[in-house]
């Protein structure tokens, strides 16, 4: 089994064991001049603490002298995605609704609106009219995205 899929594989795990939820969105293994660098990215449906992410550190880290995974030097990041990470999962998009996203379709239409709701099969968003001001008797536009036409969803920071 390779780096990543055993990293992937314990760490699942142990979110699992400490909480459902909680979860695993990514993990990267790269080489580089320095060393090995491990990168894991874990989120929760409510979100999850810097605690959280230092106890899976400090778990992982172990695990990984343990097995003797990683040899040589290596540097362990362990992190929630940020806000320039693109969304992965469906429980991500699922955590974000009532948030506003631009979605990048794979036709390369980019889809700015309020997240309203996610389903198996797509996501909905209230898309906000470019160009126009909108009259108060208008109703919301509504576009539904199916997942496998969305490239790319970021999660845009509202003040």
């Amino acid at each position: 089994m390779a780096i990543p899929d055993k990293i992937t594989q314990w760490v699942s795990s142990l979110l699992e064991e400490k909480d459902s939820r909680f979860f695993l969105v990514d993990t990267r293994v790269n080489q580089t001049p320095a060393g090995t660098k491990v990168v894991v990215h874990v989120d929760g449906d409510e979100g999850i603490s810097i605690d959280t992410c230092a106890e899976v550190s400090r778990t992982l880290a172990s695990r990984l002298e343990e097995e003797e995974l990683v040899s040589g030097k290596y540097v362990l990041e362990v992190s929630s995605p940020g806000l320039d990470q693109p969304l992965k999962l469906y429980r991500q998009y699922q955590k974000n609704v009532g948030r506003t996203v631009k979605v990048l379709t794979q036709d390369s239409k980019t889809i700015q609106g309020i997240l309203l709701s996610v389903s198996d099969e797509a996501i909905e968003l209230e898309s906000a009219a470019k160009g126009k001001k909108k009259k108060k008797s208008e109703p919301p536009q509504v576009v539904r995205i199916p997942f496998d036409q969305i490239k790319k969803t970021n999660v845009l920071v509202t003040f």
